[in-house]
């Protein structure tokens, strides 16, 4: 077993420099080792919490680093098949950011890919790593709420920066690909079903989803969730049965928008559940260096991020 994972990283992204390289070096099992980018100013900030960093001037450089085992893609969404692919070939472990494709289909390649490499890939998609999801799907399972009935979802932010890349059609930008997949995504793990029946309506703005309303049917229960980029922040989901409400008001950005909680409303009785510590982020390098070491499962597999994305493209369907 490899004493720890030495991660690449392409990119200097801000979000790989202030949350996920962090995590990556924190998490037991693993540091960052290496970064690519063709600006060696930028490399400054990662040395912070990563001292020994190596900087290669170009991805393909990195990836030919024989002292690299994992690399973390946070490329613009466009670029995670090709990086992926390119990562997979060259035989290390990859870790993308979501959306990791563009539509299910291109699913089909990175997890041939990863058969045929023998490594673990996988799409970043940390809530599933997060306490109060694995407790909320656990409850369910176990039926704390009765007959499920009904599954609502909301997650909205305001951007209008035309520059950012969130804003970009060409970059693969828009709302349901950055975050409608936590609303759609943790559905389907907290109930282990898929979604039938789905249906939107959606605004574009310059060719990209602004807004989004979505219904489907999962099992017996209705799921009804909007997202948008252009609203107030706002992020909840509640899971309704016959017998208790499961709600999380704080479902996807925890510690950044307030404090992961989880509330079980029976009868006159409410239970309350906190995690005012766990970060998603370090526990999903955590799992994923486990996984690299020891081998086993791995929360979330290529084949359930193609799933919820699965779910996005029926959901564009519908609104065209």
């Amino acid at each position: 077993m490899m004493a720890e994972v030495r991660w690449g990283i392409l990119g200097a992204a801000k979000f790989a420099r202030e949350f996920m390289g962090p995590a990556l070096t924190l998490a037991p099992g693993g540091h960052v080792a290496a970064l690519a980018t063709s600006d060696a100013a930028k490399a400054a900030p990662f040395r912070v919490f990563a001292p020994g960093l190596r900087v290669h001037e170009s991805y393909e450089a990195l990836l030919a680093d024989p002292a690299i085992d994992a690399v973390f893609i946070p490329l613009p969404n466009r670029m995670h098949v090709e990086w992926s692919l390119k990562a997979m070939q060259a035989g290390k472990h990859v870790l993308c950011e979501k959306p990791m494709t563009m539509q299910a289909g291109e699913f089909d390649q990175l997890i041939a890919a990863r058969d045929a490499a023998g490594v673990l890939a996988a799409e970043a998609f940390m809530i599933v790593h997060h306490p109060q999801w694995q407790r909320v799907r656990k409850l369910l399972a176990d039926g704390a709420v009765g007959r499920l009935r009904r599954i609502d979802g909301a997650f909205t932010y305001n951007n209008r920066d035309t520059g950012n890349i969130r804003n970009q059609a060409a970059m693969g930008g828009g709302g349901l690909r950055d975050i409608g997949c936590y609303v759609m995504g943790s559905a389907r793990f907290a109930t282990g079903l898929e979604a039938t029946d789905v249906r939107a309506r959606i605004e574009w703005d310059n060719g990209i989803d602004v807004y989004a309303d979505i219904t489907a049917r999962f099992g017996e229960a209705d799921y009804v969730n909007f997202t948008s980029i252009r609203m107030h922040p706002r992020q909840e989901m509640t899971f309704h049965g016959e017998e208790g409400v499961l709600r999380l008001p704080v479902p996807f950005n925890a510690r950044v928008f307030g404090e992961a909680r989880l509330e079980l409303h029976r009868g006159n009785e409410t239970i309350i559940e906190r995690w005012p510590a766990a970060n998603h982020y370090e526990l999903q390098a955590a799992a994923f260096n486990r996984a690299v070491q020891e081998g086993g499962g791995y929360a979330c597999p290529l084949e359930f991020s193609r799933g919820t994305q699965v779910m996005m493209d029926a959901a564009f369907a519908s609104a065209r």
